[in-house]
């Protein structure tokens, strides 16, 4: 039964190099036609997947903060009819922080959003410029005042480990977003994806990646400022003030159930991964025929389920059980994890184990994919 609720808005504001959905903008859309959309495939999910209340709700995908405030009311408001709200429910909206999108924010608070994403990326307006962002630095800095007079909890990211950045301009940058007291902070190195522009670049030689060396010594870096100012890693790039983690994102990585509905949204339900038509006219189409939007939904077996649960839980600083698991999908913790790798990294200082407690070190983090594909069995991989 699922605890969390995620919702795709396919739409951008404007059409951007980086994004899968951009083939509308902001006036082209029918926003009483995605509301019956929506809601249906909503109603649908709760037929199969309620039974519990919902403990974290999240906009996700294009520019959700460009989501007409009636809108993201109906939908909380029939979210809330159909699963009912945990008492301290987290609502999270991502936005991007232009003028344009922080006009809502009051809005978006009335009607019921209760925690902020923000994607500010940089601090410097050139790296702005590189990532291809259309806000500047002060309009970003604006739309974060904004949102901490208007939520109760607010996040940002930034992304570093950037071509030529030195340790002493991450710091800088670092420590004036640490200034800003937010309670979470999401914290990215730059990976150069393939099929991207970046990747175009790269091979055509107009930047060179930094080096693993230097990258991972920004990684040590950005842990010891985090610690010191009281938003220690809970998982790998994330950081937060105790008590403010996301817990729509800690669903994810504890592998529990989640429901995700929209263009292109995943969700699982107890052994079963769905996925919803990614086109916003084809999942449009798909919901107005048979009142869902759903393009698949395929039975996972009890070795992809725990190769998956090990590869999300061990990102995050508390690790995993494998008793739990163990129980949970009925594997041996022998045929989970290889024993003699286990050993060797634990050994190596790379891995923790306390009992059937299991997780990466401060000092693996930064080698986290690498042991990641050295831990976890064969037998689950092959799977």
């Amino acid at each position: 039964m699922a605890r969390a609720l995620y919702i795709h808005w396919p739409f951008c504001l404007r059409k951007c190099p980086y994004c899968d959905f951009n083939s509308h903008v902001r006036g082209e859309v029918d926003h009483a036609r995605w509301q019956s959309a929506l809601i249906a495939d909503m109603r649908h999910e709760a037929e199969i997947a309620g039974g519990e209340t919902l403990e974290s709700v999240f906009f996700g995908g294009g520019t959700p903060s460009l989501m007409p405030p009636a809108l993201v009311g109906a939908l909380l408001q029939e979210a809330e009819r159909l699963w009912g709200f945990a008492p301290n429910i987290e609502i999270t909206l991502e936005a991007n922080p232009s003028s344009v999108e922080a006009g809502n924010f009051a809005a978006l608070a009335d009607v019921g959003v209760n925690r902020v994403s923000l994607g500010l990326q940089s601090l410097e307006d050139d790296i702005l410029q590189f990532l291809g962002r259309l806000h500047s630095v002060d309009e970003g800095l604006a739309a974060l005042e904004i949102a901490q007079s208007v939520f109760s909890r607010v996040s940002f990211d930034l992304i570093y480990a950037r071509p030529g950045q030195t340790p002493e301009a991450w710091e800088s940058e670092l420590t004036r977003a640490l200034s800003f007291g937010t309670g979470h902070l999401s914290l990215y190195q730059l990976t150069i994806e393939p099929s991207t522009r970046f990747a175009t670049d790269v091979r055509q030689g107009r930047f060179t990646p930094l080096d693993d060396d230097p990258a991972g010594d920004l990684y040590t870096l950005t842990q010891q400022l985090t610690s010191a100012a009281g938003l220690p890693a809970y998982e790998t790039s994330n950081h937060a003030r105790p008590g403010e983690e996301s817990r729509h994102n800690l669903t994810y990585w504890r592998y529990g159930d989640y429901c995700g509905i929209g263009p292109g949204a995943h969700g699982r339900r107890s052994n079963v991964a769905t996925e919803r038509h990614k086109k916003p006219e084809n999942y449009l189409n798909s919901t107005e025929s048979s009142g869902n939007g759903i393009q698949s939904a395929r039975d996972l077996t009890s070795q992809e389920q725990a190769a998956e649960a090990l590869l999300m839980g061990l990102r995050l600083v508390e690790g995993i059980d494998l008793a739990t698991l163990e129980q949970r999908f009925g594997i041996a913790r022998d045929q989970l994890l290889d024993p003699s790798k286990l050993a060797l990294y634990r050994d190596l200082g790379l891995v923790w184990q306390r009992g059937g407690q299991i997780g990466v070190t401060p000092a693996g983090m930064p080698l986290l994919d690498a042991l990641l594909g050295e831990l976890v069995a064969d037998t689950l991989v092959e799977a």
